[in-house]
């Protein structure tokens, strides 16, 4: 089976958290006979480009963004029917306004479906316009995917569409946690210690890092920010003279490793549902890792489950998150017993061999002719207490 994958951007140009959710997608699917291909943009698409070996990439011309919507050249747009005829399924992931438009001018003659990652939140005023493409560009897909139950409870969108609305969490392979080697231990412990409270991730507007300043201010709380964003700049003037925060920049994948080996607890204060799930938390699940996050009402509650897996805290509130992470750094038992929960819950509900069963089972069930109404049941039983 052939399946087309739809999305502005992929790696290496961008790593963001819908790269990666297409990446484990793809990785997952394709070992079980799924074909992986996917259409998006670069701003130098003939370049040499490295090959990424869980799905074909084809790549053409960004011809500009507009506030983060990205516009191909003229070539693309004649090219993406070619491409759609050639595959069995076409997959979109949302939210890429464009490829709404891309979908209804060629009314493709197969099956699709959109993972539904995030709302517009930020563009929201800009997006009335965009408001009537959107609903056509929903109504005329075969089914959307979203990745937690919390999300589509709260998505406005979501409730409308909620008939043709199915769950499937995001997952990642437990075989990405590799042994740290000793030498990499010893080099990050000497950088940056151990139980200090990590945050990974793209500095964006949404993530919430100037609370996670605030809370760190004046205490012996240390902070380590792993990543590089458009907001970074902003962020290292708001943490001027704060001796117990660490921007570290962009880190490799063994690096990262390591560091959530080094870490006490993961902290992802993002205070906008544009951080829709949120895959870092599965990350240090793997390696056993207490979680702290806000309550957006997105899927980052339904990773983390309050007083089990970690702590969550009002958004916005640099008091409460002073709080939860204060009572992390002085209680080893409910760290350890949290962490312990975090890995417990991560196998029974985040592998990317689950993804991808359910991913593989839902393209057959369409392709056969037949809707997935097992997907589509009372979600309010799925959201942990």
């Amino acid at each position: 089976m052939r399946v087309l994958h739809v999305y502005k951007t992929y790696f290496p140009e961008s790593c963001g958290g819908v790269e990666e959710a297409i990446r484990q997608i793809c990785c997952s699917t394709g070992s079980l006979g799924i074909s992986n291909e996917l259409f998006t943009l670069a701003d130098e698409p003939d370049k040499s480009w490295p090959e990424q070996p869980e799905v074909k990439v084809w790549r053409y011309k960004r011809l500009t963004r507009i506030r983060s919507c990205d516009i191909p050249a003229f070539t693309g747009i004649r090219k993406f029917r070619m491409h759609g005829l050639k595959c069995d399924l076409i997959h979109y992931h949302y939210p890429w306004p464009f490829s709404d438009l891309l979908h209804l001018i060629n009314a493709i003659p197969i099956r699709s479906i959109v993972t539904y990652h995030s709302d517009i939140v930020r563009q929201w005023v800009l997006s009335y316009p965009y408001v009537p493409l959107m609903q056509r560009f929903l109504a005329s897909v075969d089914l959307i995917v979203a990745t937690s139950p919390n999300y589509v409870l709260k998505s406005p969108v979501l409730q409308k569409f909620k008939r043709k609305v199915a769950v499937i969490p995001l997952g990642l392979d437990p075989a990405a946690a590799k042994d740290s080697s000793p030498d990499l231990l010893r080099f990050w412990e000497e950088q940056v210690g151990r139980d200090f409270f990590l945050f990974i991730g793209t500095l964006r507007y949404y993530k919430g890092l100037p609370f996670l300043i605030e809370a760190a201010r004046g205490t012996h709380l240390r902070v380590v920010i792993v990543g590089t964003g458009p907001e970074e700049s902003y962020l290292k003037k708001l943490a001027r003279g704060i001796d117990n925060i660490r921007f570290l920049g962009p880190v490799s994948d063994n690096d990262k490793f390591a560091l959530l080996r080094l870490a006490r607890c993961l902290v992802l204060p993002s205070h906008l549902r544009s951080e829709a799930f949120g895959v870092v938390l599965l990350e240090a699940s793997l390696f056993g890792k207490p979680l702290i996050t806000a309550e957006i009402g997105s899927g980052t509650s339904y990773v983390n489950v309050a007083n089990k897996t970690g702590l969550i805290v009002p958004p916005a509130n640099p008091l409460e998150l002073r709080r939860a992470m204060e009572i992390l750094a002085s209680d080893d038992q409910l760290a350890k017993q949290m962490g312990t929960s975090s890995r417990q819950r991560f196998e029974s509900k985040f592998t990317s061999q689950q993804m991808a069963q359910e991913y593989v089972r839902l393209y057959r069930q369409l392709l056969d002719g037949h809707f997935p109404s097992e997907y589509i049941g009372s979600l309010d039983s799925e959201i942990p207490e």
